[in-house]
């Protein structure tokens, strides 16, 4: 190992193209977890058909990869920190791609639960680690928005590049063949990181507090459980005991904090109003977009009957949109202003999200590429943005942290808003009338889930199964109006909010010093 106290100095010794060959490392781990999360939901109606889970399950699988993610974001940037955020990365990326198979292989809907819950774990360390490396790697700051612009728009293609690539796996072989692409991008990611990415730490970082891992980890979990099960099942004394433990837990972490020499997360960051208001700004705006993404692939196979591999491409505009939005975001927030291009874009996404309340069943196309392509350039001006904020106002010594609490607040607004939305979806969904003569146990499994009536339409007449598909399409859309109107709400009021919190935040110009 290197001296700690010569760590800093070897990444300040990247030559210019090494760091954008290290870059485009870091862009491979994020388009590992951008991919596999959008294949998830491309897959969804194969893996339904296959391990038949309730609703319930269903959900579960959506969500606890972000469940666990959100709970250890924090507790693995403060060890890759502590450790290097190279060696976090290269062991994390490692664990994704062995943890992959088995999703790929997983026989049931809890053992496909409790892959996802693993890939969680790993997931963890990848996208702090990125980039906690980037704010370390570039001291210049235009530079170093660049870079972020191109990690962001890595997500955004990865996003893309998922359903099109898993779109095509899945018609030609069966849906664990979507997971399995982890593998090779896992394998380069490896092979080529031990030798290209420079190690950086904290020179000084003190112990890594377990107790502290422990209370996050509990306090997040418990709180997301808590609206989960809230929005799902509505109030009960078990959802009304996971929120006081979840409450409670969290109040004593952040206590501990306080008092911690070395702290796991430093508390203060949170004193810088930029810090705050991009992090909040990210969880509010996944929240609002995250039912969305949720649903839109179910939408476009089981609504529209389309194919896998042209949903995928169906919902390629978002991630145009948001590449080429990304790439710009920095040097339209040193022209404008940083609240400008934040408030703008998210302003964007409310209206576009509001305009999907246009969508029926045979929409055609080119109404919904429109809606898709603003929602990604919104996305894209903002995340990066937001992003590049978080990072240039903390020291590089806690840029680990520091990306951590950006990333769970991405985590968990998409498990808050897939927990909330979807079960606003699901709620409005399950309230169709099924066709007279239809048998109580097939109603059942059609008000389950869309797939769910979709193949229990396959054992009742061909007039009754047509009938009920009908009935449980025009019920799906209804519900994805409504969690798309509240979305465009929550988008609005955040813009808003965004505009006064972000007031005088600027982008630094060059390779000055951090506070």
């Amino acid at each position: 190992m290197t001296a700690p106290f010569s760590l800093p100095a070897k990444d300040e010794e990247l030559s210019r193209p090494g760091r954008w060959i290290a870059l485009s490392v870091l862009v491979l781990a994020v388009l590992l977890v951008a991919v596999d999360a959008t294949v998830l939901g491309l897959a969804t109606p194969f893996l339904s058909e296959d391990l038949k889970p309730t609703g319930t399950q269903l959900l579960w699988i959506g969500d606890v990869y972000s469940f666990v993610i959100a709970g250890l974001l924090v507790s693995m940037g403060s060890l890759g920190d502590r450790i290097g955020r190279k060696k976090l990365l290269l062991t994390g990326a490692t664990a994704f791609g062995l943890v992959s198979v088995l999703n790929a292989y997983a026989t049931s809907p809890e053992l496909m639960i409790v892959a996802r819950a693993l890939l969680g774990v790993a997931g963890a360390t990848l996208m702090p680690s990125t980039l906690a490396l980037i704010r370390n790697i570039f001291h210049d700051a235009r530079e170093r928005s660049v870079a972020i612009g191109i990690w962001g728009a890595a997500a955004s293609a990865g996003a893309a590049v998922g359903p099109v690539v898993g779109g095509f796996l899945l018609e030609h072989f069966w849906w664990g063949s979507v997971f399995l692409i982890n593998l090779p991008v896992m394998a380069v990611l490896v092979v080529v990181g031990v030798k290209l990415l420079p190690e950086s730490k904290n020179p000084a970082p003190g112990p890594w507090d377990l107790a502290s891992v422990g209370l996050s980890l509990i306090g997040i979990i418990a709180v997301v459980y808590a609206i989960k099960e809230g929005a799902v099942h509505g109030a009960s004394w078990g959802v009304g005991a996971a929120a006081v433990v979840g409450v409670a837990t969290l109040a004593w972490f952040v206590r501990r904090q306080l008092t911690l020499k070395s702290p796991l997360l430093d508390m203060h960051l949170f004193r810088n109003r930029g810090f705050s208001a991009a992090v909040l700004a990210d969880l509010l705006t996944i929240l609002g977009l995250a039912g969305l993404v949720f649903f839109l692939s179910q939408y476009l196979q089981l609504v529209q009957g389309r194919r896998p591999l042209e949903a995928g491409l169906a919902e390629l505009p978002a991630a145009i949109g948001a590449v080429v939005a990304g790439l710009l975001a920095g040097r339209a927030a040193r022209r404008f202003s940083v609240r400008a291009v934040v408030s703008g874009g998210l302003a964007a996404i409310g209206l576009a999200l509001g305009a999907i309340t246009l969508v029926g069943q045979n929409t055609s196309y080119p109404l919904l590429g429109a809606i898709l392509l603003v929602v990604g350039v919104g996305a894209g001006l903002a995340f990066t943005v937001t992003a590049d904020v978080i990072l240039s106002s903390v020291p590089k010594e806690q840029a680990g942290s520091a990306s951590a609490v950006s990333e769970t607040a991405y985590e968990l607004g998409a498990a808050l808003g897939i927990a909330l939305l979807g079960s606003i979806v699901t709620g409005v969904y399950r309230g169709f009338p099924v066709p007279e003569g239809t048998p109580g146990p097939v109603a059942d499994a059609a008000h389950e889930s869309l797939g769910g009536a979709v193949e229990a339409a396959s054992e009742l007449p061909a007039q009754t199964g047509a009938e009920l598909v009908a009935a449980a399409q025009r019920a799906f859309v209804d519900g994805l109006h409504t969690a798309s109107s509240i979305g465009s709400v929550v988008l609005v009021a955040t813009a808003v909010a965004a505009w006064f919190l972000l007031r005088g935040q600027r982008l630094e110009d060059g390779a000055g010093a951090h506070h």
